[in-house]
């Protein structure tokens, strides 16, 4: 039933053979996707129309100018030009968005105040998902990454106010593209991928596309380490010039050793802060974390003589997991070092998912003008398994001042059923794009979802039936050719996974969103610009309020939360050679009585990069990024801990060496800035000191 931990070394030795089986042949190769990636950066910068399949926002084939939304997208080009290989790399780099990596393999996200549970593939919705990503979630097999912010219920099931991640799969290409890439730096990090992309007959009506990638690295945390292997193959046939078959597979294995669950503790029982290394963790040599996650997926499409469009896809998705975990709790004393207590596990799980949607889009003529409708059927359901094998607690005496000394491998009881829970979700959805005037457009939409839950999780009844009708309205004017204002509101039904204190779920949070702006283009129309300013209230919504000896969980309570701030943002080109990207957000967090909630969030974010190519010198492209955010705080103990504003820089250079081989140096955290990554609970962990990777990318 579960996967035994597959060790490093061979799947470093096979991954080696696979990449420089490829260089030895030496592949043609796309421009690493730069022709693909490129076009879609082309037509988000000069606000031109993006294909359906990315319309993540309302499901229409909109502009960035027509979406009354806050837009972001990321293209292949972006993520390798600066290394970001994973989700919580590449999540990290776009405006409004915080990753908060509260253990090595369990990261959420966040965005204008809330957590973000709300993810797509290719524009569908996956309902459920929580927010919470174990593993690395690599990047490899995505064309570009969109981040719609603010409430998108319409399009995935709910409307919580924070973002909308779309991730969008590569496609075959109707001609031969390949390359390969091999890339090495500190911490004996190797990066290994091959993309290729070949029509499968002569016309080109069939093709396929097979990705592969392999990261294997140490860490700077003592016996951490991940060695990740990333499978994707997909194949399109144009049945007809109107009928299109598409069906895929992807397969991810991500091995984790030496890796927390929880962190730190913050202060000695007196309350002094602790200063640890960077490089200090509660893990030990003998913990691990696997996840195996594989995906296969069909979409059929027809597009009929009048201009619509109707799609049904399928999606099947497999998650194991397979842990063994140790987690320290309380706090040191400052002379003895006493006072620590820990209690591990061995957690193996599965998930089985199963969707299917069926959407159909099109115009429609009214009073003498074209509009644009959409509309969509999903159902969902989802069976979770997990097991358990809790070792009795004991005590962590190996606090040496500051320094951890891990503690030996505990024995383990059999394992027994500790969750079987099934999820059945359905729902459908329309949305109208009126064309009112040439300078004045229109959004209006809905969504109701009915969700029904069965089933035990630790021996406390899951049960819950829930539904909801949420609506949605946006509106544009354009008030120059290069400049439009824009309004939207939605409600908010927020379904939540977290349990109160006997561990029963909370019910969903319930509120609403609205957000206005100005959006415009710049430099013939290459610099795109935004400035929105956005509201959302959110009534009972999941907060932590503590852990329950008696079950070994955390627990939550209901709270009201109140957010209010704006955003600038630009992306494009200041000129051809000189691109610019990012933004500026600030907000604030209230509960009802006025005060500071949430305060683990940072108010005041800046996220910005900037390259500049020298077409002259072999294609030289210098950049650099900046992610900023002002202080952040929790109570440990009562005691209040910060973590003061800071600042990390990352640098890259490209070159061309030859007209098939290219250069890359990738510098992050260029000043070593020492920090907490999280302080999300009342225990912590430093974020990444300084590292090196040099990559050399091989095309034809």
């Amino acid at each position: 039933m579960f996967k035994s931990s597959l060790r490093k070394s061979s799947l470093r030795t096979t991954a080696s053979v696979l990449i420089l089986s490829s260089l030895t042949f030496a592949l043609p190769a796309a421009a690493d996707d730069a022709a693909d990636a490129g076009d879609v950066r082309e037509v988000i910068v000069m606000g031109k129309r993006v294909i359906r399949e990315s319309a993540g926002a309302t499901g229409l084939d909109l502009s960035l100018r027509e979406t009354p939304q806050s837009v972001t997208v990321i293209t292949a080009q972006q993520i390798k030009e600066f290394g970001l290989s994973d989700a919580n790399q590449l999540l990290d780099t776009i405006p409004g968005i915080n990753v908060v990596p509260a253990e090595t393999d369990r990261t959420y996200y966040n965005s204008r105040g809330f957590e973000i549970t709300t993810f797509q593939v290719d524009g569908v919705g996956q309902p459920l998902d929580w927010g919470l990503q174990t593993g690395a979630f690599d990047t490899v097999i995505y064309d570009r990454i969109e981040a719609v912010r603010g409430a998108t219920g319409m399009m995935t099931g709910t409307g919580n106010p924070s973002a909308t991640i779309n991730y969008i799969r590569k496609r075959p290409t109707k001609d031969f593209r390949a390359n390969a890439s091999v890339g090495y730096g500190t911490w004996d990090n190797m990066r290994l991928e091959a993309d290729v992309s070949t029509p499968l007959n002569a016309d080109g009506t069939v093709a396929a596309r097979f990705v592969y990638a392999n990261t294997d690295t140490e860490s700077y945390l003592n016996y951490y380490g991940v060695n990740r292997n990333v499978y994707y193959g997909v194949v399109a046939w144009d049945i007809t010039p109107k009928l299109n078959f598409t069906a895929g597979y992807s397969q991810q294995d991500n091995l984790a050793t030496g890796n927390n669950w929880g962190a730190l503790p913050l202060v000695y029982t007196d309350g002094t802060p602790i200063d640890y290394d960077v490089s200090e963790t509660t893990a030990a040599p003998w913990t691990f974390w696997d996840t195996f996650s594989k995906t296969s997926f069909g979409e059929l499409s027809y597009k009929f003589e009048n201009g619509w469009t109707i799609k049904g896809i399928y999606t099947h998705k497999d998650l194991e997991d397979e842990a063994k975990l140790l987690y320290a709790y309380g706090n040191p004393d400052p002379v003895t070092g006493l006072g620590v207590v820990a209690m591990s596990g061995y957690y193996p799980s599965e998930l089985k998912q199963d969707m299917f949607d069926v959407i159909v889009n099109g115009g429609v003529s009214l009073f003498g003008r074209e509009h644009q409708v959409v509309a969509g059927l999903n159902t969902y359901e989802s069976k979770s398994h997990k097991w358990e094998a809790f070792a009795d607690m004991f005590a962590y005496d190996a606090y040496q001042g500051t320094h951890i000394v891990a503690p030996p491998e505990p024995t383990y009881p059999d394992t027994y059923l500790a969750e079987d829970i099934t999820d059945k979700l359905t729902r459908g959805y329309a949305a109208i794009h009126l064309n009112i005037s040439d300078s004045l457009k229109s959004v209006v939409g809905f969504n109701a979802i009915k969700l029904e839950t069965t089933g035990e999780s630790y021996a406390v009844d899951a049960s819950r039936e829930e539904e909801a009708v949420s609506p949605y309205v946006g509106i544009v004017y354009d008030v120059t050719p290069n400049a439009s204002l824009y309004a939207s509101y939605s409600d908010i039904f927020n379904p939540q996974s977290e349990g109160n204190f006997d561990g029963s779920r909370l019910p969903a949070a319930k509120g609403k969103s609205y957000e206005v702006g100005v959006k415009s283009e710049w430099f013939e129309k290459r610099l795109y610009a935004t400035a929105s300013v956005f509201k959302s209230e959110q009534y009972d919504l999941a907060e932590y309020a503590g852990f329950n000896l008696d079950t070994g969980k955390s627990y939550y309570t209901g709270i009201d939360t109140f957010v209010k701030g704006y955003e600038l943002e630009v992306a494009g080109k200041i000129t051809p050679q000189w691109t610019l990207n990012g933004g500026w957000t600030q907000m604030s967090i209230e509960g009802q009585d006025g005060n500071d909630v949430r305060t683990y969030i940072p108010r005041k974010t800046l996220k910005l990069s900037t390259t500049y190519s020298i077409p002259e010198l072999r294609d030289l492209k210098l950049g650099g990024s900046v992610r900023w955010q002002d202080d952040i705080s929790t109570t440990d103990l009562g005691y209040t801990v910060t973590q003061g504003s800071y600042a990390i820089v990352d640098l890259m250079g490209r070159i061309k060496l030859t007209d098939k081989v290219g250069a890359t140096l990738n510098v992050k955290n260029a000043f070593d800035e020492k920090y907490f990554g999280s302080l999300m609970w009342s225990q912590s962990f430093y974020g990444a000191s300084r590292s090196v990777m040099v990559s050399l990318d091989y095309t034809f």
